[in-house]
């Protein structure tokens, strides 16, 4: 009897390792690591320029540029989207990373390793800011704060409502089974960027971007209201992201496992029936013994659900 406590626990814990192995399946190859690395410099990269246009050389007391501030963030997106996207999917944002992980585009394990690397690279953009900048001008290194005659409440919603609107512009002007699609999508996103923060600034100094904030604000040590830079942007982005993955496009194969909740419910003698026919969903106008009988009429509801991935559209956001 000595021996099976001693089996048990050796079982029970082969049984543990295997579990993490599978959670964490696919982050033990160099295609991820190279995702991963390419997160933290494209943060890096980020922050350091973003928050760069932010220092006001000719004195405190001279009002910020917002148009310049606004400009440089939503281009500066756009550039490292356009540079890393077809590497890691060009996230440079935990919020959307986040949004990524609760539409199935990307899993649990390998987003805690985007998020720790984003983190990491926007701590290194600001600090390297820091040293390069004089202090007598470096002021708060673009530490986001929300406004003294706003509440912290008040702050809360400005930032859900602007990273809702840049994360249903990425996965709008991401998704591959567009066909319209035309023009940057990089470029799409960099001005979703732009628009939130010529909106926002003079508000939250408009984050967006928990991993923005996170970094000058363990340069400076400031940490006023520092939750809603997180929790604001979580929220919108991952409220955007179900909305449009879920209800305003959904794949087919989110779908299917919903069909029969959503299954019509029409009664007999009804004026269309519901068909399937070549994996499509179709509404047959039917011939009712009250009513004088009429050619069928289909009406497509689903078109083919099965598209080609456009070249540089299905390269961004994609899952590594």
């Amino acid at each position: 009897w000595c021996w099976l406590p001693t089996n048990t626990q050796k079982c029970s814990q082969l049984c543990n390792c295997e579990t993490i192995m599978t959670a964490f399946k696919g982050i033990w190859t160099q295609p991820f690591w190279k995702a991963v690395s390419a997160e933290f410099l494209a943060m890096l990269i980020f922050v350091l320029l973003s928050l760069g246009s932010t220092i006001r050389w000719n004195g405190k007391d001279q009002p910020m540029d917002l148009v310049l501030v606004s400009l440089c963030f939503g281009l500066s997106i756009a550039t490292m989207v356009q540079c890393f996207g077809h590497i890691s999917g060009g996230h440079v944002n935990p919020a959307v990373t986040a949004a990524m992980v609760c539409t199935r585009k990307l899993s649990l394990a390998k987003g805690l390793f985007y998020v720790v690397a984003q983190c990491l690279g926007a701590i290194t953009g600001a600090g390297i800011l820091y040293l390069i900048t004089p202090s007598s001008v470096a002021g708060g290194l673009g530490v986001t704060k929300v406004n003294k005659q706003l509440s912290a409440g008040h702050g809360l919603l400005v930032e859900i409502f602007i990273t809702f609107q840049l994360v249903l512009t990425i996965f709008a002007t991401c998704d591959p089974k567009r066909e319209d699609l035309k023009g940057s999508s990089a470029l799409a996103i960099g001005f979703s960027v732009a628009i939130g923060h010529m909106f926002a600034i003079d508000y939250t100094s408009s984050s967006m971007n928990p991993a923005r904030s996170f970094g000058p604000a363990v340069i400076m040590g400031k940490w006023e209201n520092h939750w809603i830079y997180w929790v604001g942007p979580l929220i919108g982005g991952i409220v955007a992201a179900a909305l449009y993955d879920y209800l305003f496009c959904p794949d087919k194969a989110l779908k299917d496992p919903f069909k029969d909740v959503f299954k019509s419910t029409q009664p007999p003698g009804g004026k269309y029936v519901e068909v399937e026919e070549n994996n499509r969903t179709q509404f047959i106008e039917s011939e009712d013994p009250g009513v004088k009988p009429v050619t069928s009429q289909v009406i497509d509801i689903d078109q083919s659900e099965e598209k080609k991935e456009k070249d540089s559209t299905n390269e961004l956001l994609s899952s590594v």
